[in-house]
């Protein structure tokens, strides 16, 4: 970052926020253009000097957001996106929101857990730069498969987060799904490996979508061909909902008994609860079955998920 541009950048916020002047103002008292102000200004709000946040009291909560964390218990961010949007669109509006809500529950000597994935891809590429001191990021399911690695995908999502928040990134070089759940259970003795299942527990914050099969943006997992029809098929017959970091979980928010949970490198969902804050972003109505089970299950604390989603939520 250039220090000299920092320097005036600093000095341009702290006139117009902090003493009320004018953008007119500081460029008369500083020598320069209203629109060099203003870019200064723009400069410091996208290299994430400065943050907004919205502290509403509880009667002035937009009515979908009130309503949705009045029946689910979780603290709700709607994102307002044109009917005519594309769900590709509407994945971006809502991910460049989730990454605000991040930066304001994320920061200094905190470990963020982040399930790799379309969705958490999308985000990572709007995140707001905030450097940390002491924080780190673990990455909270394995993504090999068995024709590839899948590190190239998910490294480059983790690194993101990392550059984003100048904070070390945790990797879990494991496979998505074992062959044999003995494998996994023998693995996940080892020393070695337990130190990142004990990072991913004790997270201070976890951020993921939801798994789904459908709409005009698929999950990763399924459309990278993680599973196979048969395994798609057992999935279909136990009442599977969704997924969360490749666990799944049935339509009333249960996990237990899947068998191919036996065998995923995901974070047990009983665990995963005991995160202090667990953010899901949801874009599309194709989540709708699973996001519905996963609030069931107080998979999450805090949802963001586009104005239409909402409203199809909240029965609207």
């Amino acid at each position: 970052m250039d220090e000299a541009r920092l320097d005036d950048a600093v000095r341009a916020v702290r006139m117009h926020y902090f003493q009320g002047m004018t953008m007119e103002a500081i460029a008369r008292e500083t020598g320069t253009s209203r629109s060099t102000v203003s870019r200064l200004i723009g400069y410091a709000r996208s290299t994430g000097l400065i943050e907004f946040r919205l502290h509403l009291p509880d009667e002035h909560v937009p009515g979908m957001e009130r309503r949705i964390g009045k029946e689910y218990g979780v603290t709700a961010h709607v994102v307002p996106v044109p009917d005519t949007a594309s769900e590709l669109e509407r994945l971006e509006k809502t991910a460049a929101v989730a990454a605000q809500v991040l930066n304001g529950l994320f920061g200094s000597n905190m470990v963020l857990a982040v399930a790799w994935g379309t969705t958490t891809e999308a985000v990572s590429r709007r995140l707001l730069p905030k450097p940390t001191h002491h924080a780190r990021i673990v990455q909270l399911n394995g993504a090999g498969l068995t024709r590839a690695t899948g590190l190239g995908y998910v490294s480059e999502i983790l690194a993101r987060f990392g550059r984003n928040y100048a904070a070390p990134v945790e990797h879990f070089p494991v496979p998505a799904f074992f062959d044999y759940a003995d494998t996994k259970r023998a693995l996940w003795r080892e020393r070695s490996v337990r130190r990142i299942l004990d990072l991913q527990l004790g997270a201070d914050v976890a951020l993921f979508g939801i798994g789904a099969a459908t709409g005009d943006v698929p999950s990763h997992v399924y459309r990278a061909g993680y599973l196979d029809d048969a395994e798609l098929r057992e999935l279909r017959e136990e009442g599977v909902a969704g997924d969360i970091a490749t666990v799944f979980f049935r339509a009333d928010g249960s996990h237990d008994g899947i068998a191919l949970n036996e065998r995923a490198s995901g974070p047990d969902l009983s665990a995963l609860r005991r995160v202090r804050s667990r953010i899901c972003v949801v874009s599309g109505e194709s989540k709708l079955p699973g996001l519905r089970a996963a609030l069931r299950g107080g998979l999450l604390t805090d949802l963001v998920l586009d104005d239409g989603t909402a409203a199809k939520l909240v029965g609207r």
